[in-house]
């Protein structure tokens, strides 16, 4: 259901008609109609087309994510994938420590910020 929708809002978007995105992707507007309702599957090919015209991820077309470009990955500094890379090098038991010490400098930092704004 989130394809359709999808395609409807994404034309409504860029202000097109049915007949404009319909004579893009080659097909009827009836056709086209029909794709937007849920009526037909759209075809991978057309599906294609219409993520390229518009400048969207297919995922974001079929409704599996909300990110137009993909799952927009998280930027990491150098520090953080160093971090990473080193938790991840850890035993299990070690991780778990690591987790707890992290949580702990956390509230201590939350702690330490609402005291600031309280003053």
């Amino acid at each position: 259901m989130a394809l359709y929708k999808r395609l409807r809002d994404l034309k409504e978007d860029h202000d097109l008609t049915q007949k404009q995105v319909a004579d893009l992707i080659g097909v009827s507007m009836n056709h086209y109609g029909k794709y937007e309702r849920g009526e037909n599957d759209l075809p991978l090919e057309k599906a294609v087309i219409l993520a390229d015209f518009y400048d969207v991820s297919l995922d974001y077309i079929a409704g599996r994510s909300i990110h137009r470009h993909g799952n927009a990955a998280p930027e990491f500094t150098a520090d953080e994938i160093e971090l990473i890379d080193r938790f991840r090098s850890l035993g299990e038991r070690d991780k778990g420590k690591a987790e707890m010490y992290v949580q702990m400098l956390s509230e201590q930092s939350a702690a330490a910020l609402s005291s600031k704004g309280a003053v």
